[in-house]
């Protein structure tokens, strides 16, 4: 998928290019997340992998990427003792699952619902001047898409304690020192580096890509050795992938970091 193409919702616009989807969410005013946003994404994901897509880049088109949940519909879930209209679960393998990184390009706020948004995404960089935060707890809660979880496996109990139960925002430098985030980057350079990121990943060899993902999920949830275990299964569809085969062609012609992977 070379040629660039639009589709646009009233919540998302994506965009396809370099065989990279580029999902833009402009749900005005701020991206508050909910399960039509939710929705939207999922649907917007399986359409672009379908479609040929092999990286998306998950990014903003408004002032900030997320400033958070939309708690108009907190009521209900008060009612429904939590229960919400999308499963949590359901949301965040949706994007663990998808067999395609995910590249989230953070700017402005990015808080709460938005922050765990970025963090079920593969990769995650940030606008220098970004605020990022799980702000819950102000509203005398925490967060409920997966964000405590997630915050343990990258930077510990420590720091996960700390950013539920104080509800600060930090700044994208902090949040990079301590393991949250992958890359900060100067506000103007975001939507360039990210592209190339997500271009770089889209470009590389998919089917591998996928096993990663994978065998990354099982170490994160069940542990090293159950992912040693369920290595070799993982893998075979990379010794059955012609991307590999068009990798040992061209190392043993060209030597490394030339291969033209195609995806299969």
């Amino acid at each position: 998928m070379n040629d660039t193409s639009a589709a646009v919702s009233e919540m998302i616009t994506v965009e396809y290019t370099e065989h990279v989807a580029v999902v833009t969410m402009v749900h005005r005013p701020y991206n508050l997340s909910g399960p039509d946003l939710y929705r939207s994404l999922l649907d917007a994901f399986e359409t672009a992998m379908k479609a040929g897509s092999r990286a998306i880049l998950l990014k903003s088109g408004l002032r900030h990427f997320c400033a958070g949940a939309d708690v108009s519909l907190w009521d209900e879930r008060i009612a429904n003792q939590g229960k919400a209209r999308i499963d949590p679960v359901e949301v965040l393998r949706g994007f663990e699952n998808l067999p395609i990184p995910i590249v989230a390009a953070v700017h402005g706020a990015c808080l709460g619902g938005g922050l765990e948004l970025a963090l079920a995404c593969d990769f995650i960089v940030a606008a220098a001047s970004a605020k990022l935060g799980s702000v819950e707890v102000a509203l005398g809660i925490h967060p409920l898409l997966g964000g405590i979880q997630r915050h343990v496996q990258r930077m510990g109990a420590v720091r996960a304690k700390e950013m539920a139960m104080l509800g600060h925002r930090y700044d994208a430098a902090t949040l990079e020192r301590w393991g949250l985030i992958n890359r900060v980057v100067p506000d103007e350079q975001l939507d360039a580096v990210a592209f190339t990121i997500a271009k770089e990943l889209a470009h590389g060899p998919t089917v591998a890509h996928a096993a990663t993902k994978k065998l990354v999920a099982i170490a994160v949830n069940q542990g090293v050795e159950t992912a040693d275990l369920a290595m070799a299964e993982i893998q075979k569809p990379i010794w059955a992938s012609a991307d590999l085969r068009r990798g040992l062609d061209s190392f043993r012609a060209n030597g490394p970091g030339l291969t033209v992977f195609e995806g299969e």
